[in-house]
């Protein structure tokens, strides 16, 4: 399995990004691997153990003041209408300029190139001006690091070039290349699914596509079509695998990377995929996107900060607040992804076992009153993927649990959530359920936003510490908690005795997803049990070079940032390339062909 990506952290795999949350707490060689690692993104060229690099790197990473548009001067249009006075309203402008359609009331007055306008009445108009953002924190990547300067990036929409970043460092973390999977399993065996949930909103996308022409600019050819949600998956098809496998961008709001998640091990079960590499990436921290996030009442606007502090100025890396007193959660972006292939196909190509999916659930809410609101779907979620729990491990085990809540920072959230986990740790009999919340430190990457819980999980069972929720000081009257901890320090946990963690993600219109992942502990100890002594120790002998590979990445990418995986144009294949016999389809590249010879599905239907 592999694991990586970028959020506000820094780079997810190998725990780097995990280790930044926890960071006051590592021993002195953690820290100056935790600190290298983010110098190199950062385009830092300083000694990384130095005191004030190591200031500036904790004051540019995490949720922060925003940094990606100047929150103090929002380019906005003011609506002016011009009423002429005893003179008419008079200007001068090219005939170029002139609209194709004349408004009513204009007069023309013809200078060859130019022409003068007369007006008697009013004039309608935009002005250029800027404004005052109410919001100016969110979760960015760390400072200095462009995901577009470190490949030809082509006027990519910045989650394109966040994608690409992100698939690329999670299957480079896994230690096999991708000619190896290719050799190992047929071209249609693998899949990609991955998505936004709020698509390519910049100037690059559809923010290109939507606005140019209401500011006298033509859309590009590549607005529309980069846009699109799931155009995660296609550039990973095509410029970082050449995949001809299968491929979706499954959207659910804040729980799609959980949908996502799903969507691949149900392959995999059914025997259809052997890989899927699962994930997304979101880049939302836009003037506009934030204005709209605002106006509904999701977001942490600075005066409500103040006022909660009874201070003269924005707390902006505790912006995020979840189980406590706030008023709205840090948007964010980041992208994650995760390589998840079958037991057998672990075993035969020697990768590290991380951990593994026992089994993610979605359920809708019903009837509801309010789409962004929350309803019962949630309680069925938890429920399902607790009792899936439950059935592997025994009740005693279950206890030994504990969970990634979605976690908001929003006051609804924190009422609502609290009550699902609570009702459901006294369901179970759980006494006191441990709970985190990472968007305190990263804020709310939104499609992503399941990927930085499970971050957090796999860095626990690594380094036996759960992240605690930092930036409250007290958990608010209106939490359900009797049966919940919810630390406000960091919490040490026995790894070998917590052998699974969930993840719990709810989104606006019902999409709610919560996902049980077991320890890699227990997942070596089901595969052995499964597939016998000798294989594991043959797996093991596999495992050393796999092992190795991917050290020397995680060390190469600690002293310089690697491109990311991007053969544009490399490979391209026409029909006439193909191989195409009554029982497979033989691809150059791939060593194995599609299997073409297809049993019946229906025999009791048509009698063959």
């Amino acid at each position: 399995m592999g694991f990586g990506g970028v959020s506000p952290a820094g780079r997810v795999s190998f725990d780097h990004a995990y280790r930044r949350m926890v960071i006051e707490r590592l021993g002195e060689a953690d820290k100056s691997r935790t600190y290298r690692s983010l110098a190199t993104l950062m385009n830092l060229h300083t000694d990384p153990d130095l005191a004030d690099t190591r200031k500036y790197i904790d004051a540019h990473t995490l949720v922060r003041r925003v940094e990606l548009f100047d929150p103090d001067a929002v380019r906005w249009n003011r609506s002016l209408s011009l009423r002429a006075g005893d003179q008419p309203i008079t200007f001068r402008l090219s005939k170029k300029q002139l609209p194709e359609e004349l408004p009513h009331g204009w007069r023309i007055t013809d200078h060859g190139e130019d022409v003068t306008v007369d007006i008697d009445d009013k004039l309608a108009t935009l002005l250029p001006d800027t404004r005052v953002s109410q919001v100016s924190s969110a979760g960015q990547v760390p400072t200095g690091f462009d995901p577009g300067a470190i490949y030809p990036s082509r006027n990519h929409p910045r989650g394109l070039q966040l994608t690409l970043f992100g698939a690329s460092d999670a299957l480079r973390s896994s230690g096999i290349s991708v000619e190896t999977l290719k050799d190992t399993i047929a071209p249609d065996e693998f899949a990609v699914y991955s998505g936004s949930a709020m698509a390519q909103l910049d100037r690059e996308g559809y923010g290109g596509m939507l606005q140019n022409p209401m500011l006298g600019k033509r859309p590009t050819s590549k607005n529309c079509p980069l846009g699109l949600p799931e155009m995660a998956a296609d550039f990973i098809n095509a410029y970082v695998l050449g995949s001809v496998g299968g491929t979706a961008g499954i959207i659910g709001a804040c729980a799609t990377f959980l949908y996502n998640v799903k969507h691949g091990i149900d392959d995999i079960r059914s025997g259809a995929k052997r890989a899927v590499l699962v994930g997304n990436a979101e880049a939302p921290v836009l003037p506009d996107v934030i204005e709209s996030y605002r106006i509904m009442g999701a977001l942490a606007e600075d005066e409500v900060l103040m006022e909660l502090d009874g201070s003269s100025a924005p707390d902006h890396r505790r912006a995020c607040r979840p189980f406590s007193s706030n008023c709205g959660f840090a948007i964010s972006e980041a992208s994650i992804y995760a390589l998840i292939v079958d037991d057998e196909l672990a075993l035969e190509l020697g990768v590290s076992v991380l951990g593994s999916v026992a089994g993610v659930y979605v359920n809708a809410d019903g009837y509801k009153k309010s789409i962004p609101g929350p309803g019962v779907g949630n309680y069925v979620t938890v429920a399902k993927a607790m009792a899936n729990a439950r059935s592997i491990l025994g009740e005693d085990a279950l206890k030994q649990t504990y969970m990634q809540a979605h976690g908001t920072g929003t006051p609804q959230n924190r009422v609502t959530e609290s009550h699902i986990l609570n009702e459901l740790a006294k369901t179970f009999r759980i006494d006191r359920w441990l709970v985190g919340a990472v968007k305190s430190y990263v804020g709310h990457t939104l499609a992503p936003a399941g990927g930085d819980q499970l971050a957090a999980i796999l860095g626990a069972w690594n380094h036996g510490m759960v992240p605690g929720i930092t930036t409250i000081d007290h958990i608010a009257d209106d939490v359900y908690r009797s049966n919940l901890q919810l630390p406000i320090d960091h919490v040490d946990i026995d790894a070998s005795s917590t052998p699974a963690a969930f993840v719990n993600s709810k989104g606006f219109g019902g999409n709610n997803a919560t996902g049980c992942f077991l320890s890699p502990e227990f997942t070596e100890t089901m595969l052995e049990k499964r597939w016998g002594a000798r294989a594991m120790s043959a797996y093991r002998a596999r495992n050393e070079p796999v092992r190795e590979n991917a050290r020397a990445y995680d060390e190469q990418m600690q002293r310089e940032t690697l491109s990311p995986i991007y053969k544009f144009g490399e490979g391209v294949l026409e029909g006439e390339d193909l191989d195409i016999q009554p029982d497979g389809i033989r691809l150059p590249g791939f060593s194995l062909p599609v299997d073409l010879n297809m049993e019946n599905p229906y025999p009791d239907m048509t009698g063959s």
